[in-house]
């Protein structure tokens, strides 16, 4: 099996990097945003074809049901801006008769992920303002976390037939922005964490 490890930044990754170039992992630093994604891993299955796509990073949380630093499973996600206004209303890709804007994950039948899952957005705009916060909360109340790349992923993913999987973990609370009660650095351990157990435990038994 083939696996392309997929970031938005190097520091999120970083504590792993020695284990991927060790068992020769290819990893992929596409830049924050879902454009910087879609561009910069479409340039790569251009290039080479893998069995599956790993995404994993940092994400915001709404409400509380989530801990700061835990690790999730992304399960389908959203981009939550695709689509039109129509008053105080708003219309999905989907109800414009436009096609998609919600892709799944695949998870291959040889891998086996034991953590929680959720659904979650991908936005150009990380919501920092309660009235929006609310707005969104209302109309996609499923959701529980928030990132910046993962729709994009999951969306040239199913263009190339290829397996993929997103993990995040929490780094923050979606609210009024207030970087005191952020995590950041947690959360990286703790992904890291993940991700180098997956890669002895999991990926290497089935290379």
């Amino acid at each position: 099996m083939t696996i392309l490890i997929v970031a938005a930044t190097k520091d999120e990754i970083l504590p792993s990097i020695p284990l991927l170039e060790k068992r020769n992992i290819p990893y992929l630093i596409t830049g924050v945003g879902m454009v910087a994604t879609a561009y910069h891993l479409g340039q790569e299955l251009l290039k080479n074809k893998y069995d599956l796509i790993l995404n994993v990073g940092i994400a915001g949380a709404f409400g509380n049901n989530k801990n700061i630093g835990d690790v999730i499973y992304i399960s389908k996600d959203s981009i939550a801006e695709l689509g039109a206004e129509d008053g105080q209303q708003f219309l999905s890709l989907e109800e414009l008769g436009f096609g998609t804007s919600s892709w799944s994950g695949v998870i291959p039948s040889n891998i086996v992920l034991d953590l929680p899952q959720a659904e979650a957005i991908s936005v150009n705009t990380i919501h920092g303002n309660e009235k929006s916060i609310l707005k969104i909360r209302n109309r996609l109340p499923q959701i529980e976390i928030e990132s910046m790349e993962g729709a994009a992923v999951y969306y040239v993913a199913s263009l190339e037939n290829t397996a993929a999987i997103q993990v995040r973990a929490i780094s923050n609370y979606v609210k009024k922005r207030n970087k005191t009660t952020w995590n950041i650095p947690l959360a990286i351990e703790n992904l890291n964490l993940w991700l180098q157990n997956f890669i002895e435990n999991q990926y290497t038994t089935i290379y």
